[in-house]
């Protein structure tokens, strides 16, 4: 479980709930737990999903897939233990008002629900033609489901915020999680393994269906920079002040890994 979870990493999506909480003044010692139960969430993910049955990619973060260091039993295991110390870091963490804890706990039952679910739709469509639509419902709920995840953690840390505020970061995370996993497809074509930290062209060895293998390189570059420009265009109607969330939101936007 060390193995996988400390190997580096962007951390994007802790990144994501702190700045969203710091958007609210939110004491970020509070954070802690949301953001750790975020990360352990997403290692477990890799972990399964690095797994002969699933993606069989042999490299994560620049060093051997769980798999691949301690056999896939292991492997199997390490991932649903993460799993399960996600929910316990979240329901231990006494600084968050009960209620909000229980609301915290449901939204990453979700969206572990969903990831899964986002994997199904992944491992049914290889070598198969596949519509837009159908390609951006597998990311929504693959990548999309915990970064939106992420992004409410931090919000929701506010037992004062907004019900609009809540909607308008509900349509930024949708629109970074697309355009994040689309980023991903490109960045797999365009990187290096090096950058990258794992094997380059992997989906399209596998015969995965990708936006750059629907559309071409140049109209999902454009696709997943409208989408990030929309996310910014969003968090301008916030009651805060969101120069935080819109500079890491840009800094995604020109990321190389």
């Amino acid at each position: 479980m060390s193995y996988s979870v400390l190997a580096g990493g962007k951390r994007f999506r802790p990144i994501l709930t702190y700045t969203t909480a710091s958007l609210y003044d939110i004491d970020l010692l509070k954070v802690d737990a949301c953001a750790c139960a975020i990360e352990l969430i997403h290692i477990y993910s890799l972990i399964h999903d690095d797994l002969p049955a699933m993606d069989d990619d042999d490299m994560r973060h620049n060093q051997p897939s769980c798999h691949k260091a301690f056999g896939e039993a292991q492997a199997i295991l390490a991932g649903d233990g993460l799993q399960a110390l996600a929910f316990e870091v979240l329901t231990k963490d006494e600084s968050i008002e009960p209620n909000i804890r229980i609301e915290l706990l449901k939204l990453l039952a979700i969206s572990a629900y969903e990831m899964a679910e986002g994997q199904s739709i992944d491992l049914s469509v290889v070598s198969k033609t596949v519509d837009i639509e159908l390609l951006n419902q597998m990311h929504q709920k693959k990548t999309g489901s915990l970064i939106s995840c992420a992004v409410k953690f931090g919000a929701l840390l506010n037992t004062n915020i907004d019900s609009k505020d809540i909607d308008i970061l509900d349509s930024y995370s949708n629109n970074i999680g697309l355009a994040y996993q689309i980023q991903d497809d490109v960045l797999e074509i365009s990187s290096t393994e090096e950058v990258l930290g794992k094997r380059q062209n992997s989906d399209l060895e596998k015969e995965k269906p990708t936006y750059p293998a629907i559309l071409g390189l140049d109209e999902s570059i454009r696709v997943y920079k409208d989408l990030y420009k929309e996310a910014i265009e969003d968090i301008s109607g916030l009651s805060v002040n969101a120069e935080p969330l819109r500079k890491l939101t840009e800094k995604l936007m020109y990321r190389d890994f």
